[in-house]
């Protein structure tokens, strides 16, 4: 069983905040539980994100980290026209790669249409998580347009569902698993004017139900891989 942590590296929940404190706080927290655990993740990050906050992505490199690309600044990939996307996923590049090589691709809200896949190779992708499996049933690893197509298997909100139910849905999810999350989540934003999903269990226990889940996955034997490790698998 192989299982493919991922972090979606952007604003604080998109569109409905315009802040960072997931950057400047969540981060570091879930990085320290994440060397805690000796887990190496696959950091989606918007091309804004490098811009704004460089030292952090130097040192998340430095410590073993795969970068990969989350859109330049976390624009819906469904209202752009071909053109734009191209550019999107151009400047985005270009700014991730200051820092490090990335070939692992990641669309905002996991929607990345279908006439737009053969954008990503040209632009040096081999592996691609746009899709994922809670949103369209039947989805699996496959080849399209010259990229491992890898789909996330639960929302990121299934790591903070208390343990037993998380579990149990565990068990039923094919491998390879594919989990995220974002690290405004490892803020308390309980009280923010925010949909339910994106403020229930935040902060504290969501940092603490992601190292479960580590743990989960570990007892069963489970190896953790970086995005980028597909390719060749």
């Amino acid at each position: 069983m192989t299982v493919y942590f991922g972090v979606d590296v952007e604003e604080d929940c998109p569109p409905y905040l315009n802040t960072w404190r997931g950057i400047t706080e969540g981060l570091p927290r879930l990085l320290e539980m994440l060397a805690d655990e000796d887990v190496r993740a696959t950091l989606f990050t918007t091309g804004e994100v490098a811009r704004r906050y460089p030292e952090v992505i130097r040192a998340a490199v430095a410590d073993g980290h795969e970068l990969g690309c989350h859109s330049n600044r976390h624009g819906d990939y469904r209202v752009m026209t071909r053109t734009e996307a191209d550019a999107d996923i151009g400047a985005a590049s270009a700014a991730l790669r200051d820092y490090a090589p990335v070939v692992s691709f990641r669309a905002p809200y996991l929607q990345l249409p279908s006439d737009l896949v053969d954008l990503l190779a040209p632009h040096g992708y081999t592996v691609d998580s746009s899709e994922g499996r809670h949103k369209r049933l039947g989805l699996t690893v496959r080849r399209e347009a010259g990229v491992l197509r890898v789909p996330a298997s639960v929302t990121s909100l299934t790591l903070r569902w208390p343990a037993l139910i998380r579990n149990l849905l565990f068990t039923q999810v094919n491998d390879p698993i594919v989990l995220f999350c974002h690290p405004w989540e490892y803020v308390d934003l309980r009280r923010e004017r925010l949909r339910w999903d994106c403020r229930v269990r935040t902060g504290d226990q969501a940092l603490a139900s992601t190292r479960t889940a580590i743990r989960f996955f570990k007892s069963r034997g489970a190896s953790f891989a970086l995005m980028r490790d597909a390719a060749g698998a």
